[in-house]
């Protein structure tokens, strides 16, 4: 396949993370609400500046665009690509609600684009080696999850988009909760919402600063246990999948989460304390480099284990489903 032409809608901190993953394409053009912000990326990679991302969709010159903004304008950005015959690849959680994802879900299945999801987390090292363990059968079925995912904020936390349910839609359960749904699903199977709740209790915002997810299996043989928290102080990342005969955990994502590990509790014939196998992954992140690969390979029409339109639409309907148990005011179908 020639190399892929891109063009960046939102050139914030994760659109400048998908420029610097863009080996075997491209980058073309940048367009931003801020035209300073919008050159920085584009002179940093030797592109040019479209005047806003109405422009850039249109262009014949690119065959791809990526969506990394805020949550509201990330549906009619992706249906103008990709009726612009454009391939897509947009940031979780694809849209405030449930029908900002369906609309995208439609506008793929007419344009005959590509279409996927930001969900990076399932390149990480220690979530590849845990799915392979898993799917060899080794330890037996797995049996439930529970995981944590959270941050600290910052000072004028509250203030930010992600606190504007107009803007995001939600609160940290479509921030980071998203992920851990995702998660569950990539290396568990297909999971139902059971019971949640959400809640504010720390930062001064309409939307919540905690989340907590019960999910069941459709054969009601698998639980997930989730919590996801921008009131943890301290960042953690902690996902543990409990087989029948040993329990695989994913330590930390790197940088302020602390260095990712892959520890397996294998069960003795005799039960007692496990053998414990731990395995680090120091260093740079990997995953946003994999993924993009893993775009360009779903274009080509191979099957990778890159997040689609339709797994996005799966956890927001789950985080609304919480919402509307929560009494949250800005729950929509």
């Amino acid at each position: 396949m020639a190399e892929l032409r891109v063009g960046i809608v939102g050139a914030g901190l994760i659109g400048g993370k998908r420029a610097a993953a863009l080996k075997g394409g491209k980058l073309v053009a940048v367009a931003d609400l801020s035209v300073e912000r919008a050159k920085k990326l584009a002179d940093a990679h030797g592109a040019e500046v479209s005047a806003n991302w109405e422009t850039l969709v249109a262009r014949k010159d690119i065959d791809a665009v990526i969506v990394a903004t805020s949550n509201n304008a990330i549906p009619p950005c992706a249906v103008a690509a990709l009726r612009a015959g454009k391939h897509v690849l947009v940031e979780k959680p694809a849209g405030r609600h449930p029908e900002d994802v369906r609309a995208q879900v439609l506008a793929a299945q007419e344009s005959g684009r590509t279409l996927c999801v930001g969900f990076n987390h399932r390149f990480h090292p220690a979530f590849q080696k845990a799915k392979r363990l898993i799917e060899s059968g080794q330890f037996g079925p797995l049996m439930y999850i529970r995981a944590r995912y959270g941050h600290g904020g910052r000072i004028g936390y509250d203030k930010e988009w992600r606190a504007d349910p107009a803007v995001a839609g939600g609160g940290e359960l479509l921030d980071q909760g998203v992920h851990l749904i995702d998660l569950c699903r990539f290396t568990g199977g297909e999971f139902d919402l059971s019971w949640g709740d959400s809640g504010t209790y720390f930062w001064n915002m309409p939307v919540e600063d905690n989340g907590f997810m019960y999910l069941k299996s459709p054969d009601r043989k698998r639980s997930a246990f989730l919590h996801a928290s921008c009131t943890e102080w301290k960042n953690l990342f902690d996902f543990e999948i409990f087989l029948r005969d040993a329990k695989i955990e994913i330590w930390g994502l790197g940088r302020s989460y602390g260095t990712e590990e892959l520890r397996v509790y294998k069960m003795k014939p005799e039960m007692g304390p496990p053998d414990i196998e731990t395995e680090a992954f120091p260093g740079e992140d990997h995953s946003w480099q994999l993924e993009f690969d893993a775009f360009l390979a779903e274009i080509a029409g191979r099957r990778t284990d890159i997040g689609k339109i339709e797994d996005a639409l799966k956890a927001v309907e789950i985080v609304h489903g919480v919402y509307r148990l929560s009494g949250a005011s800005w729950a929509r179908s």
